[in-house]
C-alpha cells in the first residue's frame, strides 16, 4: 500500500509541474451571448498578456462556442462539459472554454509557467493504515437534493441517492459523495484541519465504485482542489452536510506558494 501511496504521490507531483498545471492558469473570463473579442488591445473580453490587439473573435450562440480568428479557419470549440476541452494556441500560451451551469467561461494557460517560479513539490501527512476506512454505502431513499456552493458564490444542486457512513473514535458519521459514476465516488469534504495544515476550503478524495455495500475511503489520498493553486479554478465547496467534526491527519498538507 505504501508503494501504491508513493506512486500517486508522484503522479500529483508530475500532474501539478507540467505545462498543463493548474498553477499555469492566468486568467478565467466570462463569455458574453454573441461576439467576445480575444487580444491584448484594453476591453478584449478575453484578454491576453501579449500579442496581437486582435486575435480573434468567440461567438457564443445557441450553445455553441465559435473561435473565428483573424487569420485562420473558423471552428466550432468543445467545452469541457463532456470530457476534455478544446485547446486554441498562440505562442506559449492556451485558452480553452469551460461550462459552468450553462454559463461559459475562458480559461487562459501560460504553458511556459514553469520557467519563473517551478513547483516545489506538496507536504504530506504520513501515511496511516487507521485512515483506510472501510464504509458502509447506504442508499437513500428517495434521494435527497444537497445544494453545493462553489468559491464563485454559486450554488449547484446535487441529487444524492448514496451516502457512505463510517466510525471515527466512536463517533460515527456521513460522506455525501458530489458525483457517482462506473469509474469513480467523488467527495468534497473539511475537518478539523482545514485552515490549519491543511487548505481552509477542504480537500477532495476519490474512491473506487463500491463492491458489497462497502466503499473504502483512503484519506491518504485526499488533495487539494484546484483553487488551492489558483484563484481561476471554480472548484465546489464541501457543504455543510461533509464537515466533518474531527481532524483528519492524512493525505495533502497546505500548499505554500514560494516568495
Amino acid at each position: 500500500m505504501w508503494d501504491d501511496l508513493k506512486n500517486w504521490q508522484a503522479r500529483r507531483h508530475a500532474e501539478l509541474a507540467g505545462p498543463e498545471s493548474w498553477l499555469g492558469i492566468r486568467g478565467l473570463f466570462w463569455l458574453e451571448p454573441g461576439m467576445n473579442s480575444v487580444g491584448s488591445a484594453a476591453g478584449s473580453v478575453v484578454l491576453l498578456p501579449g500579442g496581437p490587439a486582435h486575435l480573434g473573435d468567440l461567438l457564443w450562440h445557441d450553445g455553441r462556442v465559435i473561435w473565428q480568428p483573424v487569420d485562420g479557419e473558423t471552428r466550432e470549440l468543445q467545452t469541457d462539459i463532456a470530457g476534455q476541452p478544446t485547446v486554441v494556441d498562440f505562442q506559449n500560451w492556451s485558452f480553452f472554454p469551460v461550462d459552468r451551469e450553462n454559463r461559459i467561461a475562458v480559461r487562459l494557460r501560460d504553458r511556459d509557467w514553469a520557467q519563473s517560479q517551478p513547483f516545489n513539490g506538496l507536504d504530506y501527512f504520513d501515511f496511516d493504515p487507521a485512515w483506510q476506512i472501510e464504509a458502509d454505502w447506504q442508499v437513500l431513499s428517495p434521494p435527497i437534493k444537497m445544494e453545493v456552493p462553489n468559491v464563485s458564490g454559486e450554488l449547484k444542486v446535487v441529487e444524492v441517492s448514496h451516502q457512505a457512513v463510517f466510525e471515527v473514535a466512536g463517533q460515527t458519521v456521513t460522506l455525501l459523495p458530489m458525483s457517482v459514476s462506473d469509474k469513480e465516488v467523488f467527495f468534497v469534504f473539511r475537518d478539523r484541519t482545514s485552515g490549519k495544515e491543511t487548505y481552509g476550503a477542504g480537500r477532495f478524495l476519490k474512491a473506487v465504485p463500491t463492491v458489497n455495500r462497502k466503499i473504502r475511503l483512503n484519506f491518504n489520498c485526499a488533495y487539494n482542489p484546484p483553487c488551492a493553486f489558483t484563484s481561476f479554478a471554480t472548484c465546489p465547496l464541501p457543504p455543510p452536510e461533509n464537515w466533518l467534526p474531527f481532524a483528519v491527519p492524512a493525505g495533502e498538507k497546505k500548499w505554500v506558494k514560494p516568495a
